[in-house]
């Protein structure tokens, strides 16, 4: 079982829009609401693939409520804080014609001190009352909430025993790696974002991951939409493509990404066989509307198709020291 913490859930909604442009009225095509968050998405994934996840975070006002009754219609366990001002909304226009996706997301709820100390309290409860085999600290955090509340609940959650996995961006993602997570997943702007620079190429890229992993972190994993992602662990580094797919929308294949090869450590599979099912959920997610809803079916049939190689260490000048 894992524990997924979304302090920024959302009612994210997913419209199809053929020729969409600025300053017309557009009805979509197809459209998909659903309860979302990086956590929520991440959960929904490893559920369909077998598992079991328990989200929490912040709930507020009609929107959380509406997340919260979509969440037990799933069968996703939820036990959230809740806040006095409404949960947000997130909306994504894809256009097919154009193959281009944009997005509106609200910057969501202002949470107070008190809200603040109780969700520290409640998760402090959660790791120290159950066995999760990961928890996971992903997403934006919303306004009032300090820049280091993810280092401060990594830290509450290594002293319970669990291995803490960290998605986020900007100060968030800075401030909480210092707290040295087990595991940190940026995608490819986070990454040139935490280490100052762009990166130019795999070689970079497997640098950078290495570099971080140095500090004390065990797994690093940088996505890189559909090229796949580069992946650091015990000094190794794997590089997987997905295979291409009909694209319906982008929204929560990170998430997706990172459900599944959570899944797959929890089985016992090794870091390679879950990176490859890691990047085949991220792609089986792009050819569905709706986040982390691709079914067990797809991610294991679009696995067979990942190119994975391993990288040489060697090359991103890294010594055993």
């Amino acid at each position: 079982m894992i524990l997924t913490v979304t302090l920024n859930a959302a009612v994210d909604k997913t419209y199809r829009i053929e020729r969409f442009t600025l300053d017309r009225v557009h009805r979509p095509t197809e459209w998909r609401i659903v309860a979302g968050g990086k956590g929520i998405n991440l959960a929904r994934v490893y559920q369909s693939l077998g598992g079991r996840a328990l989200t929490t975070g912040f709930l507020g006002g009609y929107n959380g409520r509406f997340i919260a009754r979509s969440l037990q219609e799933e069968g996703i366990a939820a036990d959230f804080v809740k806040t006095r001002e409404e949960s947000r909304v997130c909306i994504a226009v894809v256009d097919p014609l154009s193959n281009t996706q944009t997005e509106i997301n609200e910057i969501g709820p202002h949470v107070t001190p008190g809200e603040i100390r109780s969700l520290k309290k409640k998760f402090e409860k959660l790791v120290r009352s159950h066995s999760f085999d990961f928890v996971t600290l992903s997403g934006s955090i919303p306004p009032g909430t300090p820049d280091g509340i993810y280092a401060e609940l990594i830290e509450i959650g290594k002293s319970a025993g669990m291995h803490c996995v960290l998605d986020a961006s900007g100060e968030a993602l800075k401030i909480g790696v210092h707290a040295l997570p087990w595991m940190v997943k940026p995608n490819i702007f986070e990454m040139e974002t935490l280490i100052g620079h762009p990166l130019r190429d795999d070689e970079e890229i497997a640098q950078a991951a290495l570099s971080v992993m140095g500090t004390g972190i065990e797994v690093v994993c940088v996505t890189q939409g559909r090229r796949g992602c580069i992946c650091a662990s015990e000094k190794r580094l794997w590089k997987a493509v997905p295979p291409e797919v009909a694209f319906v929308s982008a929204v929560g294949s990170g998430d997706s990404l990172l459900g599944a090869f959570l899944w797959a450590l929890s089985q016992g599979w090794d870091v390679s066989a879950a990176v490859t099912m890691g990047v085949s959920a991220g792609a089986a997610n792009a050819s569905v509307y709706g986040a982390g809803f691709c079914t067990a079916e797809q991610i294991f049939h679009l696995a067979k198709s990942v190119q994975l190689s391993e990288l040489s260490v060697r090359m991103a000048n890294v010594s055993d020291s």
